[in-house]
């Protein structure tokens, strides 16, 4: 059988709210130990233990134990009367200890714990029903040491005596009970305030007396949800006390969650900015499109990039790139990797130097020597026919041109990705566009979906297809990229768990 938990001191039915008090005209309880007589005379023949638990007259199986006393007694005793078997019977009916409390084996939804430090035991809590009218649990602490290891998470709602004595844990002259000698003279809410710091989820209702309704309201100032006056409770008003207090927790609870949730989003917005630029294209005759998705579901933000800048000589130059991970952190080094990328390009850097100082960049912005980021930079002269095109370990794009199929452009001198190797180069291949064309630039998310519940993914192959489909159907443009990401969705069966970026650039004759 489970060893009991110790109590200080016994504590009366009301106060443990675990059954109805009992009526004053209701008689003495035939397990109430005449007045005098010795723990050692009781009738039952041992001294129970006031947390354990009895069986109702229907229920004939083991009983559960709620964390507070032991489970159960072996055999049964029969009988109808309020009362207990001889020795390891266990009970009928309403059962009651020799201290008279009245104790019932109905399962609490609710479990209070009363921190209060009257030695004699509180007459303050009366019987409690939670609103389905299941008994509320009620532990109590006589101080804030004995509060700390009762306060488990299947505690809700904290009532506390104001009147209890300050701690002092860093002072001289505090007593082994917790009790400080000074503190509630520096701070007549010292107690409270350190309840709230040992327990900042759990709701906390005040006590205090009826002349000192001053005291309560500076309580409910500090932190907790009420304050009720000790001398004129009963159990309907507490109980729906601690209901008001659990469930006002939760709501501040879910009001600040979304106060942060708002922030998040905000500086999301912000770096999101920085994720996706407003293209430098004026005067050009190029036509610019994108998409981006993060990956997994809900996600604001992720650790792909873009920028298309065009530069005084009239050539455009665009960019993408992806660091390897997902969220803020990825995110913010995307975001120095692209306006570094357009810093160095205004100034006039282009191919392997330019991809040379942005990897210094990560070098030095990076919080893990492992991250690493892939980029695909392409440079469009200003008469729209060539380019040329650097990887870093980044997949090729896809060029389409009226009367040709969809293809990838070569991409035999990849070089690596930025961070991985020191020293590294990446030479510039020149590439014919033509007069008209469409150039697809995109990261890794878009090939690496699967296709229908199987582990196969879309790939390059499978990418370069559906592109030339959509192409044959008429789709241009923002149509085309849209299409093209949904059908990608729609394979995976869901929400891609890659981040997902793609930039498009059409010339016309």
């Amino acid at each position: 059988m489970p060893v009991p938990v110790p109590r200080q001191r016994a504590i009366p039915a009301v106060e443990c709210g675990q059954a109805p008090a009992t009526s004053p005209d209701s008689g003495p309880s035939k397990e109430q130990a005449p007045p005098g007589t010795h723990p050692a005379e009781h009738p039952t023949g041992r001294r129970e233990d006031p947390t354990e638990k009895r069986e109702k007259p229907t229920d004939t199986s083991p009983e559960t134990s709620t964390g507070v006393g032991p489970a159960t007694d072996p055999g049964t005793a029969t009988g109808t009367g309020t009362g207990t078997g001889t020795g390891t019977g266990t009970g009928t009916g309403t059962d009651r200890t020799h201290d008279g409390r009245t104790e019932s084996a109905a399962p609490t939804n609710l479990t209070v714990l009363l921190i209060e430090d009257d030695p004699a035991g509180s007459p303050i809590v009366p019987d409690l029903l939670d609103q389905s009218g299941k008994p509320i649990r009620i532990r109590t602490a006589r101080n804030l040491t004995e509060a700390g290891r009762l306060l488990t998470d299947d505690v809700h709602c904290i009532l506390l005596d104001l009147a209890l004595s300050a701690p002092a844990p860093a002072r001289t002259g505090t007593d082994g009970g917790g009790h400080g000698n000074g503190g509630a003279e520096d701070d007549e809410l010292a107690v409270l305030r350190h309840v709230l710091e040992l327990a900042p989820r759990h709701a906390v209702l005040a006590l205090t007396s009826s002349s000192d309704a001053e005291r309560g309201a500076e309580a409910v100032a500090v932190g907790a949800q009420d304050y009720l006056f000790r001398d004129e409770l009963d159990g309907r008003l507490l109980s729906r006390a601690i209901r008001y207090a659990v469930e006002r927790k939760r709501s501040d609870s879910a009001e600040r969650r979304l106060a942060e949730g708002r922030l998040r989003a905000q500086e999301n917005r912000r770096l999101e900015r920085g994720l996706l630029p407003t293209p430098l294209l004026a005067g050009s005759p190029l036509r610019f499109a994108a998409r981006y998705r993060p990956g997994r579901s809900r996600a604001l933000l992720g650790g792909d990039f873009y920028d298309v800048v065009r530069t005084p000589d009239g050539t455009v130059h665009a960019m993408i790139g992806d660091v390897c991970g997902h969220g803020p952190d990825e995110a913010a080094l995307g975001v120095e990797l692209r306006i570094a990328w357009r810093a160095l390009t205004l100034a006039g850097l282009c191919g392997d130097q330019l991809l040379g100082t942005l990897q210094q960049v990560l070098e030095h912005e990076r919080s893990d020597d492992e991250i690493f980021a892939t980029l695909c930079a392409v440079d469009i002269s200003p008469d729209g026919r060539r380019a040329g095109l650097c990887l870093a370990g980044h997949p090729s794009p896809l060029l389409s041109r009226p009367g040709m199929p969809a293809r990838l452009l070569p991409y035999d001198n990849n070089g690596p990705a930025l961070g991985l190797l020191p020293g590294a180069r990446w030479p510039r291949m020149q590439v014919e566009l033509g007069a008209e064309w469409s150039l697809m630039l995109y990261t890794d998310g878009l090939i690496e979906g699967h296709v229908g519940g199987g582990r196969e993914r879309l790939g390059q192959d499978g990418m370069v297809e559906m592109v030339r489909r959509q192409i044959a159907e008429g789709l241009t443009g923002e149509d085309l990229l849209r299409t093209t990401v949904n059908e990608v969705r729609e394979l995976n069966g869901g929400e891609l768990a890659d981040d997902l970026a793609v930039v498009l650039l059409d010339r016309t004759a």
